[in-house]
């Protein structure tokens, strides 16, 4: 399905996550705000020149510049960023579902370099990592004043090649040391199975490039199996990409004009409306989607459009809260500027920044129904200078949260163990089929989110009893 877009809009939760390029309108508005910025200008060619020509040592121009840039990037929300020009190009790479590294999705928690989440079938997830890791140190260097980018380079390099990252984990009396294989990182966003006759189990990781044909792919499938009587979308752990993959997912679902998302920033062309343009083919069988603390940005925006239009059921935890837009803008020296542009709102001017997607219903973990086990796990309004909900709609003003007190420097012998669990909640990665499709596990008998999410599919009053007994 292909939607007459020219460019594309980033939405990635954390760094080293996609990519996309929008042509970025920026203008000053008003002689007095232009020479006020180029009186500050003047101030910082002058430290410049002062650097230059008298600190101690000779420091190389392109790192100067490089840091300031840097520096103003930090003073904004924790999704702006700068990348050099070997970052950018590594950036450009990941859109196509192909890397270099341990596959991982990692942010900055109040300057703690932290994982959000491991990427399915990799060597990261397969060593147990778990969402909420704090990464202390990679190779023996301490992490704590280190930015995203250099987090990221530093622990990718050569498939085959050992990289050593020391991890903290919340319960652990002291942290370890561990040893992860560096791999091609091949990412194949969506699988899919049986988990009874009529009744499909989709996972989307991640929105690729190749998402949405993925996911056709699927539905056929499964669809030649036998034909589906109910679907569960399992968007758990999905830290978001690429928003055209993301409308085009929620499109599949929805009747030809329903409204599936929009932005609202300060540029006119950040304030695009997106709407269905499919036949409505998918929208006869009852669907319930799996989100969880995880679920970021894209994953929000899929499921957002599906409830506000009550298309499925919203099954697990209070997803993460990303409900800003990236534009990732190509500088003349072939470096990159991530730059948060909009919000983005569900179909009823809902803005999940900040906030996230509640679910109808609460499903813990442990299949416990009714309240919510994650409120210690890393979200959106736990990163330092978030922009604030402006009261959840459209033409309300966000702000940036204050600067929290940085947290106490790590000891310098802070590591930690791997975990078993390589989803974060409760669930083991499932190894794909030659064809793609989900090969089940022993460990699936333990989803008890998933075993919910059947449940109600196939009985959905009988649920609602249960539901209120709890």
């Amino acid at each position: 399905m292909k939607r007459g877009v020219s460019r594309w809009i980033l939405v990635a939760m954390a760094s080293g996550a996609f990519a996309g390029v929008l042509t970025l309108g920026l203008d000053l508005h008003g002689t007095a705000r232009a020479e006020d910025t180029y009186d500050k200008l003047k101030v910082f060619t002058k430290v410049l020149e002062l650097v230059q020509r008298q600190y101690v040592e000779e420091v190389d121009p392109e790192q100067l510049v490089y840091g300031a840039i840097n520096g103003m990037l930090q003073t904004l929300d924790p999704h702006s960023s700068f990348m050099p020009p070997e970052t950018y190009k590594e950036m450009n790479t990941e859109v196509k579902g192909e890397f270099g590294g341990l596959g991982i999705e990692i942010t900055l928690k109040e300057g703690v370099l932290t994982i959000v989440s491991p990427i399915d079938d990799t060597p990261a997830a397969g060593a147990g990592i778990q969402a909420n890791d704090q990464i202390v140190k990679i190779n023996g260097e301490s992490t704590k004043r280190m930015n995203l980018n250099e987090a990221v380079k530093r622990m990718r390099g050569k498939p085959g090649s050992d990289v050593t990252i020391s991890i903290v984990r919340q319960g652990w009396t002291e942290p370890k040391d561990f040893t992860l294989k560096r791999a091609v990182i091949h990412i194949k966003s969506v699988r899919s199975r049986m988990l009874e006759p009529g009744y499909g189990y989709v996972r989307i990781s991640q929105f690729l490039g190749s998402t949405n044909d993925e996911l056709e792919e699927a539905l056929e499938s499964l669809d030649k199996q036998q034909k589906l009587t109910g679907l569960v979308l399992d968007l758990r752990n999905n830290p978001g990409g690429l928003l055209d993959q993301a409308v085009d997912v929620a499109d599949r679902f929805l009747r030809r004009g329903d409204l599936i998302v929009y932005t609202a920033g300060r540029v006119q062309e950040q304030q695009p409306r997106f709407q269905a343009e499919g036949d409505g083919s998918r929208t006869d069988f009852p669907m319930v989607v799996l989100v969880n603390e995880g679920s970021a940005s894209a994953s929000e925006i899929v499921a957002g459009a599906l409830q506000d239009h009550r298309r499925a059921t919203i099954m697990g935890l209070r997803s993460f809260g990303k409900g800003s837009v990236q534009t990732l803008v190509q500088l003349p020296d072939d470096s990159g500027l991530r730059l948060t542009t909009a919000l983005y709102y569900t179909p009823s001017g809902r803005s999940i920044q900040g906030h996230g997607i509640e679910p109808d219903v609460i499903v813990r973990a442990d299949g416990t129904i009714g309240s919510d086990d994650s409120e210690q796990a890393i979200r959106e309004e736990d990163l330092t200078g978030h922009l604030v909900n402006g009261a959840g709609h459209a033409g309300k003003t966000s702000k940036r949260a204050p600067k929290k007190a940085m947290p106490q420097p790590p000891a310098d012998d802070d590591t930690a163990p791997p975990s078993e669990d390589g989803e974060g909640d409760g669930s083991q990665p499932s190894a794909p089929n030659a064809d793609g499709a989900e090969k089940p596990k022993e460990a699936d008998k333990a989803d008890h989110q998933l075993d919910r999410a059947l449940e109600y599919l196939k009985n959905p009053g009988q649920f609602a009893q249960q539901k209120l007994a709890a």
